[in-house]
């Protein structure tokens, strides 16, 4: 969700206003979604590189985040969106640590539509987290595959995202969900996180739905489930911002 700062420079704004603009979008955006059949949507909120900018910006981002768990969380709950967390949480403060649990509780067994957040996360400390969990199980070299990782990633259970959309013009992955994307669809566009709204997405589904998937194969899989050779694609949407 990148050009919460730039959206508010360009407004001669602190970059508190663009980050207060890029979290009141989220609830919007999260229903634009469900309304168009995305059961999956992934959230890059706070990278585990994000912890070298300067503590007077990332502190009020924080107390941001706690008080938009308070006044969003009913919602959410009340619209069946269930909220997953992956990334680290130890290093932050034990209130917010507790709010943010509380609200997975919460919405543990809600199932119109699942809301990952990806707070202090990065790719590849996840992968080495579950390779740490595979030797820490004894899991024999033999027996590691593609499956066996996968089940022990912070995604585990949930289908790989079929569409990366980035905004504010950026190209590239910058660690986010590096196993998971292997074969998702990328879009981007200029348009700053604030900016972001139900036409843009429109645009980026009728960017993907033009596309054809091939996953390494010659048979080109169509977006409503059927291949060429008549075989089934994944049910169901899933997107990653």
């Amino acid at each position: 969700m990148d050009g919460n700062r730039r959206w508010a420079e360009e407004r001669g704004l602190p970059r508190q206003a663009g980050y207060r603009a890029g979290t009141e979008n989220i609830r919007r955006l999260i229903q634009a979604f469900a309304e168009r059949g995305v059961r999956y949507l992934t959230l890059f909120a706070f990278s585990t590189e994000n912890w070298r900018r300067p503590k007077s910006e990332i502190n009020p981002l924080f107390r941001l985040i706690g008080r938009v768990i308070d006044r969003e969380l009913n919602a959410l709950h009340e619209n069946g969106v269930r909220l997953v967390h992956i990334g680290d949480l130890s290093p932050l403060a034990e209130d917010l640590q507790r709010r943010i649990r509380q609200a997975l509780e919460l919405t543990k067994n809600n199932d119109r539509m699942t809301v990952c957040v990806a707070f202090n996360y990065g790719g590849r400390a996840e992968i080495v987290e579950a390779v740490k969990h595979l030797v820490a199980e004894g899991v024999s070299p033999g027996d590691v595959t593609e499956d066996t990782l996968a089940s022990r990633l912070g995604t585990r259970g949930m289908p790989d995202p079929d569409l990366v959309i980035r905004t504010s013009g950026e190209m590239r992955l910058s660690n986010f969900l590096i196993w998971q994307t292997a074969y998702s669809e990328f879009y981007t566009t200029p348009v700053y996180w604030p900016d972001f709204d139900e036409a843009e997405i429109d645009r980026a589904l009728e960017a993907y739905a033009s596309r054809g998937r091939r996953f390494g194969g010659y048979e080109v899989v169509s977006h409503n489930g059927a291949s060429s050779n008549g075989a089934q694609a994944s049910n169901g949407a899933r997107a990653a911002v």
